[in-house]
């Protein structure tokens, strides 16, 4: 009799504190493990970090890191945050920080990580917004 994976989500909610980004990372390598997708693990930890990192600058309220199996062995990892902006370098038209910055280069080194990215507004509920991006595994 053949076996089927079942999908998976785990959803961890996160205070608006500075260290949410590091217990995330921490998080999602466990979750990783315990599914056998520490291949995925690099990747992903770099976009959490960043998400819910620019979660903590950018908003003063909690923020939520979402991690959901994908098809072909993919990872969906999305972050809420109570901010209702969508930031434009997931928007279509992204522009390159200025070579001067000393910041401003994090979203779209995420959008490079990604297979696939998106953001959605949430006008009902807690409102915000959410930004996901998938990682697949590397050839």
């Amino acid at each position: 009799m053949a076996t089927v994976t079942p999908s998976w989500a785990y959803t961890l909610h996160l205070p608006h504190d500075p260290r949410a980004a590091g217990i995330a990372r921490t998080t999602l390598r466990a979750v990783l493990r315990s599914h056998d997708l520490d291949g995925l693990a690099e990747t992903a930890e770099l976009v959490a970090g960043e998400l819910v990192g620019n979660a903590y600058r950018h908003t003063r309220g909690p923020c939520a890191l979402r991690l959901r199996a994908a098809p072909g062995g993919r990872l969906r990892v999305g972050v809420w945050d109570t901010g209702p902006d969508v930031p434009a370098a997931f928007g279509a038209e992204a522009a390159m920080a200025p070579v001067e910055a000393e910041g401003g280069r994090g979203l779209l080194l995420v959008r490079l990580c990604a297979e696939q990215y998106g953001s959605y507004r949430l006008d009902s509920g807690q409102g915000g917004k959410l930004l996901w991006v998938e990682c697949g595994p590397r050839p």
